[in-house]
């Protein structure tokens, strides 16, 4: 009798056991089906203007079991527009749904939908394959609000004629019949940012746009105006440009200046300390130039919207001109040309260590040494219209000092690649390095930028 209520209870347990590991799995799997989570739904879109034609990506996920359905629509004047309806494959009772992440890429263009401009709603609902909400799985239902805008903004050049040189300023005022869009003048692809002008009208904007020193004639000059749908609009003004030939120059470098200015520049890496002397001036000369030329002309993206300057700009007092601007180098060594680059702006030299003025009213935004530029002042005079000051001694102001026309900056000097005490003075718009003898020039200024503001200031009263 014990032995049979031994082996009844051996019995007992192994169903215990069989009905536990059976029971296990099925509770498992069945707590994965009626998961809870909701799927999610990811929409690029950074505003909420929908233009001409917009592309918008959607990121849809489901983690656990799957993503059931996909169906986005566009609501408008009680129509609603279905842009995407998409049921995703079910691989079976054991797996969901068989796709847990997808990408949609939408091209709505509200003209063929057939709906006007104005407000909309964007509506997406996605659902899973979790067996929570009697089998319809998880939902998750979003809506933003979107402005539909196909029409462009309108542009009305109000200074339509301009008398440009080659490596010289240009001003154009115009307006702009929407607000919030990027608007400016491109020349040949080269983008000059426009501002709000000092105008009652604030649809009235103004640009400083230039030529570079190689740029005698262009195929390309128009203002462009692009609102927050992504609409743009263009439109072309009369324009001259005087084409300009720069000074030739041979500059001769010795070994007693490479041996003094070489060892100022550290090119890095163990290559830096043995590559020859010569091949250290021309990576200085040609690659670290460029980049600090970049460095000091991306410094126009720290424009302000204000006129800080007044009349012409001062020169360096009891100075002579010692290089122009564009005057085009040929460097040579031991009777070779090794290099050659173009001089985009003034040197001027007085007497060792003279005190340097600000050449007008502005903003400091930088004050660094800089590569062969040496220990280096950018002031901002606002709507992207720079000064430089190079090869300085000494500093006497920081950014975000507030400096008037006259005052002390610093003081020149023969940091880096100078071979002598010298300032060399730079002019920049926005992201190009023009020709500064415009700006020493009243008349110039009179005629080509003052004139045109005054004139469109009492036009717009």
């Amino acid at each position: 009798m014990k032995a049979n209520s031994n082996k009844k209870k051996i019995v007992l347990k192994l169903i215990l056991l069989i009905c536990l590991l059976t029971l296990i799995p099925i509770i498992w799997w069945l707590l994965v089906m009626l998961e809870g989570g909701k799927p999610s739904i990811e929409l690029d879109l950074a505003g909420r203007f929908i233009g001409e034609s917009q592309e918008i990506n959607i990121k849809v996920s489901d983690k656990e079991t799957g993503i059931r359905k996909l169906w986005i629509g566009l609501y408008k004047n009680g129509r609603e527009h279905i842009l995407e309806k998409k049921e995703f494959p079910f691989a079976g009772f054991i797996k969901g749904g068989a796709v847990h992440e997808d990408s949609i890429n939408l091209f709505i263009e509200p003209k063929k939908l057939g709906t006007t401009d104005g407000k909309a709603i964007l509506r997406m609902f996605i659902s899973d394959y979790s067996w929570r909400g009697w089998w319809h799985g998880n939902k998750t239902y979003v809506e933003k609000e979107v402005v539909i805008d196909t029409l462009p903004p309108e542009v009305d050049i109000i200074t339509r004629n301009q008398n440009m040189n080659q490596g010289g300023s240009g001003l154009v005022i115009y307006r702009v019949l929407e607000s919030g869009t990027k608007n400016g003048v491109y020349v040949d692809g080269n983008f000059f940012p426009g501002h709000k002008g000092p105008f009652k009208d604030e649809n009235i904007c103004m640009s400083f746009f230039a030529l570079n020193h190689k740029q005698g004639e262009v195929k390309e000059l128009f203002v462009q105006a692009v609102d927050q749908a992504g609409n743009t609009a263009r439109a072309g003004f009369s324009y001259h440009i005087n084409k300009k030939r720069f000074k030739k120059d041979v500059i001769n470098i010795s070994d007693k200046f490479l041996n003094w200015k070489m060892p100022e520049f550290y090119l890095g890496g163990s290559k830096g300390s043995k590559i020859s002397i010569e091949d250290k001036f021309i990576k200085v000369n040609r690659v670290i130039r460029s980049s600090n030329s970049n460095k000091l002309t991306g410094l126009g993206e720290k424009t302000e919207n204000s006129i800080y300057w007044d009349g012409a700009f001062l020169r360096l007092p009891r100075s002579a001109k010692k290089a122009g601007y564009a005057d085009y180098r040929s460097y040579q060594y031991k009777g070779r040309i090794i290099d050659r680059q173009y001089h985009l702006g003034v040197d001027l030299a007085s007497v060792a260590h003279s005190p340097i003025p600000s050449a007008n009213g502005g903003k400091v935004i930088f004050t660094e040494k800089t590569g062969i530029f040496g220990k280096t002042i950018v002031i901002d005079h606002g709507f992207g219209l720079l000064s430089l000051y190079s090869h300085l001694s000494s500093f006497k102001v920081k950014p975000g000092d507030i400096v008037s026309k006259g005052d002390i900056l610093g003081h020149t000097g023969v940091t880096g690649l100078a071979g002598g005490d010298h300032l060399h003075f730079g002019m920049i718009v926005h992201n190009t390095f023009v020709n500064p003898i415009e700006w020493w020039d009243a008349t110039w200024i009179k005629n080509n930028i003052q004139s045109k503001i005054n004139n469109v200031k009492l036009s717009a009263e």
